[in-house]
């Protein structure tokens, strides 16, 4: 995982940042908007999206469902509300592979944004690097 400080610590955490991420959207909506009610309703709800999606990720993804791995923290993995963030709450898995494109390790979960990815890499739009990948149970590791 790249580490880059400038991005994560000095921009990351900086209110300028933040208010010219907010400045942006709404330049985006007043640049393309065609209707009034598109200003009025749904860029207040595009500001409150990011808070309320990482407050219930966050918080549902270590307090509620099961592990499939045991991570020596408290992630879990919220599979009733999955479809809704899009394959976010599969938070215990994510801890186990951070670096896999899909954290459905089991049969029966189902990242819908890996389905997405899929999509978007068949298109030729993306190409999808990453080899690693969730799976459940762990893969037994051989001594070199």
């Amino acid at each position: 995982m790249p580490v880059w400080p400038l991005v994560d610590v000095t921009l990351g955490q900086s209110w300028a940042m933040r208010i010219l991420f907010g400045v942006a959207y709404a330049a985006f909506y007043f640049t393309f908007a065609t209707h009034w009610w598109q200003i009025a309703f749904m860029l207040p709800v595009h500001f409150v999206m990011g808070p309320v999606h990482g407050a219930i990720v966050n918080w549902c993804g270590h307090k509620y469902g099961y592990q499939s791995f045991d991570n020596g923290d408290k992630s879990r993995n919220t599979l009733p509300f999955d479809f809704l963030t899009m394959g976010e709450l599969f938070q215990n898995n994510h801890h186990k592979y951070g670096a896999s494109p899909d954290f459905a390790a089991r049969w029966f979960e189902i990242d819908p944004g890996w389905q997405a990815l899929r999509l978007l890499a068949a298109a030729r739009i993306v190409t999808i690097r990453s080899p690693q990948r969730a799976s459940y149970p762990e893969p037994i590791r051989r001594a070199a």
